[in-house]
């Protein structure tokens, strides 16, 4: 493959400094060369992507519909809107994408992916010839000098890792440890050096040994990770966010108790609820970016780990319209029926049409498009506008993006508990998460304390009576809140796996437990684990990457020109695997293999929703 789809920092000098003087003075090159510890530690602030999954990811998901072609509810209309961008309707038909390359397609997460990844591995170039010889430009290391070299090199590890399983979740098929996976499933290039040639030939691998070598890199960097030489630790990998992540990855890996481990580390001995976000008590926000400027604040204790990139995720669905969180797709999360909420009825005031929906998000939410078009949480997905010239009103469009909280990690601990049979200690920190949401709500409310009996009956009622969407009846499947898990499909062996340390170089041993396996016990606990995520992860495309583990079918509705298509996308379908950026696949990269049907089916009924009030049934 060309070296210019991967190298957007190669090599050790990666930025350019220069002046009008002394043209002939300077070196042929525009790059900086990096000479001592802290400008390695300065170069990691650029060692994080500055692109973003969720537009690529969400629009493949079940949390956005589209509006031209809603799925069928009692109340629709069919609007005729444009995308935003030619490449969100290639998304949402789950085609290769070959009509745009910004920072939202997946081009754009591939470039920021490697080129964080090209940064990290500058730095551990550099961070391996100062420890060889004991000294950088400034002379002999101190030993605060080893102390922050050996920091930034934890960092740079870690944050390797977690690109290329980012990278991983986006264009490749789930993770397993059956012998189809080990054997099939293609991997991509796991690069640890800085390019230095002109057309790097790359293998791609299989995804097996590409996930031994994230969890190498993890593992490595984990223990070397520290915060004092941060200036501000939320925008790195902190000790909070590194273990944030390891307990992700064994959990994406089915390895529960080590996620349960890393998830108690993240936590510090902490009470979870004490970090969790107070959003929902707060009644000063004037105005819709207020939310989301408070939820991804530095201030906030659950955020761990921060990223700001550039993004016009918020415009594709807010000024848009046409793929929108809308229909069933919002009443399957922030406005839809739950456990512990089923009974917290509120009305659209315009069409009389009345649904059940989490208080807490009332208020906290706004309208995409205009008020038919959807609805979407704002502390999710905000946009800060960067001005470059204010008189011309043009700039850059950014969004933060709070990549591991204490939320998310909370409900890591408890899907691993679930999933090693231990229920009680699950259902904690799913009463924990509801907690949250219902604490100082009006106490008159219906929202009702989170029991094992509310869990077991709404979500046994899910998947008992609309466990299967059918196009022709959507009523009939609970918007899809409780979906078919095939997640032992997707990974057979879940593994218990023990971490010990040899002069400093990690060892695991696994055993395979089958008890670890779904059973009906843990189904509804399950369900509403993964329905909680669904919640809290809105409008971040994490969804996809849960659609893809837990092996879940679903149908996208959508119109092309005057048709109207309705495809399934079923267990292990091989479009799991997002396609390799069309510019990457010219150069010579081996592509993913896809398939694609997509049957004409009948034009869906209309669609509405706006003004929505509470109910004073």
């Amino acid at each position: 493959m060309k070296a210019k789809y991967f190298s957007i920092a190669a090599g050790l000098l990666l930025m350019a400094l220069s002046s009008c003087n002394d043209f002939l003075d300077k070196t042929p090159d525009t790059r900086v060369y990096l000479v001592n510890v802290e400008q390695l530690r300065q170069l990691m602030v650029d060692g994080y992507m500055g692109t973003n999954i969720a537009q690529t990811c969400e629009l493949s998901s079940d949390n956005i519909v589209d509006n031209n072609a809603p799925p069928t509810l009692k109340t629709g209309m069919r609007y005729n809107l444009k995308a935003y961008s030619l490449s969100d309707e290639q998304l949402f038909a789950w085609d290769d994408v070959d009509k745009a390359n910004d920072n939202d397609t997946p081009s754009g997460v591939w470039q920021g992916c490697y080129g964080a990844i090209a940064v990290c591995n500058a730095v551990l170039q550099k961070v391996a010839e100062f420890e060889e010889a004991g000294a950088d430009a400034n002379g002999v290391l101190s030993q605060d000098d080893k102390a922050k070299l050996s920091a930034v090199k934890g960092e740079a590890l870690v944050s390797r890792a977690f690109h290329h399983w980012m990278l991983a979740q986006v264009f490749c098929m789930p993770y397993g440890t059956d012998e189809q996976n080990r054997n099939d499933y293609k991997g991509l290039p796991y690069v640890t050096e800085p390019e230095t040639l002109v057309n790097p030939q790359y293998d791609r691998g299989n995804l097996a040994d590409f996930y031994e070598k994230i969890e190498s890199d993890l593992l490595e960097g984990l223990p070397l990770i520290n915060n004092l030489y941060y200036e501000i630790p939320k925008y790195h990998f902190n000790k909070q966010a590194a273990n944030a992540f390891a307990a992700r990855f064994y959990l994406f890996e089915r390895k529960y108790n080590l996620a349960v481990h890393f998830a108690n580390e993240a936590f510090q001995g902490a009470d979870p609820a004490t970090l969790l976000n107070d959003i929902w008590r707060q009644d000063d926000f004037y105005y819709i970016s207020d939310i989301g400027r408070y939820a991804t604040s530095i201030e906030r204790p659950g955020n761990w780990m921060l990223v700001s990139n550039y993004s016009t995720w918020w415009r594709c669905f807010v000024s848009s319209g046409r793929f929108a969180c809308n229909g069933v797709a919002k009443r399957a999360t922030i406005q839809g029926p739950g456990p512990s909420w089923e009974d917290c009825k509120y009305e659209n005031s315009r069409t009389g049409e009345k649904f059940a929906m989490n208080p807490s998000y009332n208020g906290y939410c706004g309208s995409a498009g205009g008020s038919d078009y959807g609805v979407y949480y704002a502390g999710n997905c905000f946009e800060q506008f960067e001005y470059s010239d204010k008189l011309a009103g043009i700039g850059y469009c950014h969004e933060i993006r709070a990549e591991f909280t204490a939320e998310e990690t909370l409900l890591v601990r408890a899907e691993a508990y679930i999933m090693m049979g231990q229920l009680a200690e699950g259902f904690a920190d799913l009463h924990t998460w509801d907690e949250n949401h219902r604490n100082n709500l009006n106490k008159t409310s219906s929202y009702k304390e989170l029991t094992d009996a509310l869990v077991i009956n709404f979500y046994t009622k899910a998947m008992n009576k609309y466990n299967q969407y059918k196009p022709e009846d959507p009523q009939n499947y609970n918007f899809g809140i409780a979906k078919p898990i095939h997640i032992d499909e997707v990974c057979a062996t879940p593994k218990s796996v023990e971490i010990t340390y040899e002069n400093g170089k990690a060892k695991t041993t696994e055993t395979v437990m089958e008890a670890w396996k779904v059973t009906p016990e843990k189904l509804p606990y399950l369900q509403c684990v993964q329905h909680f995520r669904r919640m809290e992860l809105i409008h971040t495309g994490m969804r996809w990457l849960d659609i893809k583990r837990f092996g879940l079918n679903f149908y996208h509705t959508y119109r092309s020109g005057d048709d109207t298509y309705t495809e399934e996308l079923k267990t292990l379908d091989e479009r799991y695997a997002i396609q390799i950026p069309y510019q990457t696949i010219v150069a010579g990269f081996d592509p993913n293999d896809r398939k694609k049907v997509a049957p004409p089916v009948e034009d869906p009924v209309e669609d509405t929703s706006a003004y929505i009030v509470p109910s004073q049934d």
